[in-house]
């Protein structure tokens, strides 16, 4: 028997390899095909203007990923779609997604201020108050 480390913490859908396979467009453009229904490597073929074997490697790259999921019916090849790599990028997205609303709640906070500030001074000076760079030196 052999020993093998499992761990909790290793995700069951890993960000980088389904970055990977949606990096490319061809790939996207499968996928977007795959949404309504499940379809036949030949109609998945059909739609493309690259060949056969080039849609195979990239259902080969999407089924690597978890993206899709093959199945057989007689001689036909189908493949369909499977979204929970999806949501599990997802949630990993949402982390950064709470990231940025924070700081963009800090800088919206922090121009408004200096907004005001800055709009304070210039009403300020139209009430007679001149800058001391804009009065004249000769009295």
């Amino acid at each position: 028997m052999r020993n093998r480390v499992v761990t909790d913490s290793a995700p069951e859908y890993s960000p980088a390899v389904t970055f990977h396979a949606l990096a490319d467009p061809t790939r996207l453009a499968v996928l977007d095909l795959l949404r309504s229904a499940p379809r036949a490597v030949g109609h998945i073929a059909s739609a493309f203007p690259i060949s056969r074997p080039a849609i195979s490697k990239h259902l080969r790259q999407l089924q690597k990923a978890r993206l899709v999921v093959p199945s057989r019916r007689g001689r036909h090849h189908f493949y369909q779609l499977n979204a929970a790599p999806l949501e599990a990028l997802d949630l990993w997205l949402e982390r950064y997604r709470m990231f940025w609303a924070h700081n963009l709640t800090n800088l919206k906070f922090f121009v408004e201020q200096e907004h005001a500030r800055e709009t304070g001074e210039i009403a300020g000076n139209t009430r007679g108050n001149t800058p001391a760079k804009t009065r004249s030196k000769h009295k």
